[in-house]
Order: C-alpha cells, then structure tokens, then sequence
C-alpha cells in the first residue's frame, strides 16, 4: 500500500494521537527537494544508527527522546535540533513519543 503524502494546503493536527500502536512513521510530504514525516516511537523504542543524505531537523512534538550523535542529546517537547547532511545518528525513545523530522535535499 502506498503511503498518503499531503497535498499542498491540506491541513493536519501533530501529534496523531490516534495512531494505532504499531505504526511507526507517517510520511507527511515527500518531493525531490524536501521531505517532511511524523515518527512516533513507543518507550524503548530504538531506530539504529543512520544518516540522511540531506539537511534534517528533528522537533520533539510529544515525549522524551535522545539522539545520539555520537554524544547524547535529550530532546523533550517543543526541543529542536538540526543535523548537518550526511550526519550519522540514532534515535531512542525514553517515552511514548512524536517526532517531526524534516530533509532538505541539494
């Protein structure tokens, strides 16, 4: 099933609350210049170290979560934090949360 990106000027409310509990990622809006996507992730949850070929901030929307890269950086809501393109990192949920990530593509 293919994921339902927004259209321009389509209005949502973050963080989902009403996401079933297995599902992790909402892509929000994806083109060839930008990508923007909602990551919920449940207390323990662990994404393993990665890196996205482009410019990415990440806002903590709802929760607790740490970043590593390589140090350790607690974000809680309404923290925001920016990734230099190509930055290596993990993301570790301390807390049920929700997570903006934008990418910003050359």
């Amino acid at each position: 099933m293919a994921l339902h990106h927004l259209d321009p000027l389509e209005k949502i409310h973050l963080p989902s609350v009403d996401r079933p509990r297995d599902v992790k990622t909402s892509a929000l809006v994806k083109t060839d210049r930008f990508e923007a996507l909602e990551l919920v992730l449940r207390a323990g949850d662990e994404i393993a170290s990665h890196a996205v070929p482009g410019y990415a901030t990440v806002h903590c929307l709802q929760g607790l979560v740490v970043i590593k890269a390589p140090d350790a950086i607690e974000l809680s809501a309404g923290d925001w934090l920016y990734l230099d393109r190509g930055r290596s990192h993990s993301v570790a949920a301390l807390e049920d949360s929700s997570v903006l990530v934008t990418i910003l593509f050359d």
